[in-house]
């Protein structure tokens, strides 16, 4: 388990009138650091990568909206460019640029867009698992009636969606390990209790949204987000798992619209390299961010 003598403190912030939540581990003299974590995750998910890095940096790790213990989106809405605005209110509220960012999957992504929106405000960026699909997922052939009937249907599916309810958090916990066979026990307890919550009947549900799983039929297009990421000035460091998500970076010429990047594989790794494994997550961002 997290070393109990470093626990971050918690703070909230205000985005489109949503109460965000964030966590802090101190060391404000120490240069800033932002941890911005996955679709359904939750900011506890970086306690290790904290505990390793806090002496060195002052880390700041939001839960998205939607996700863990920030509000949800009234009327449901999470699309890519509201995400990117809550990560810009918490950098511009708390002060923290220029700022090194650590991010994964959905988190990577934003990252990303939000570092080509302000290319002066990130000093180096670390993305895990986080260039999204190929193109094609974004350059719909669809004509905008079917892809607004489509995400319609989704919508109101989503909406009779009932929340997964648990006899037990230990019910949760196994769960927790089904979808990562790579977490050990005690990181699977972790992101459990700080993921889930207990129902008034006594069952317990995970903290985020349903509606998180709805995409927006008009996002930011493959074309802009590929714009941006011209406009990014940081050095990146990619990294993907041996064993993660068929297609993040490293082919398809994905690297190419970045003036500084490259790509790292860390073997026996799944989606959450930074979990399976840690200590050389650690060792390969350490050596990139003393460059």
């Amino acid at each position: 388990m997290p070393d109990e003598r470093a626990n971050p403190t918690s703070h909230s912030y205000f985005s489109q009138r949503l109460r965000l939540h964030y966590l802090d581990w101190g060391t404000e003299s120490a240069p800033p650091m932002l941890l911005i974590h996955g679709t359904r995750d939750h900011g506890h998910n970086w306690e290790w990568v904290a505990q390793a890095l806090r002496t060195d940096y002052h880390i700041v790790a939001p839960d998205l909206r939607g996700h863990g213990d920030s509000e949800w989106a009234v009327g449901g809405s999470y699309s890519t460019t509201e995400y990117v605005y809550d990560i810009a209110q918490l950098i511009h509220q708390t002060k923290l640029a220029p700022i090194t960012i650590i991010a994964h999957s959905l988190g990577g992504g934003l990252a990303l867009k939000y570092a080509g929106i302000y290319p002066e405000n990130v000093t180096k960026l670390v993305v895990i698992e986080g260039m999204g699909g190929p193109p094609s997922w974004y350059r719909s052939t669809q004509p905008v009636h079917t892809r607004m009937r489509n995400w319609i249907e989704s919508m109101r599916k989503l909406s009779g969606r009932i929340p997964r309810r648990y006899t037990s958090l230990e019910g949760a916990y196994h769960r927790m390990e089904e979808v990562n066979s790579h977490l050990d026990p005690e990181r699977a307890r972790h992101l459990t209790i700080h993921g889930a919550n207990q129902n008034e009947d006594g069952t317990f549900s995970w903290k985020f949204d349903n509606y998180t799983r709805s995409m927006s039929p008009f996002d930011m297009p493959h074309d802009d987000a590929t714009s941006l990421w011209e406009n990014i000035r940081c050095p990146i460091l990619m990294i993907s798992g041996s064993e993660g998500f068929g297609r993040r970076v490293g082919h398809d010429d994905v690297l190419k619209p970045f003036k500084d990047a490259r790509h790292v594989v860390i073997d026996d790794a799944g989606h959450w390299v930074h979990h399976d494994q840690l200590d050389e997550f650690v060792k390969v961002t350490r050596a990139f961010l003393a460059e």
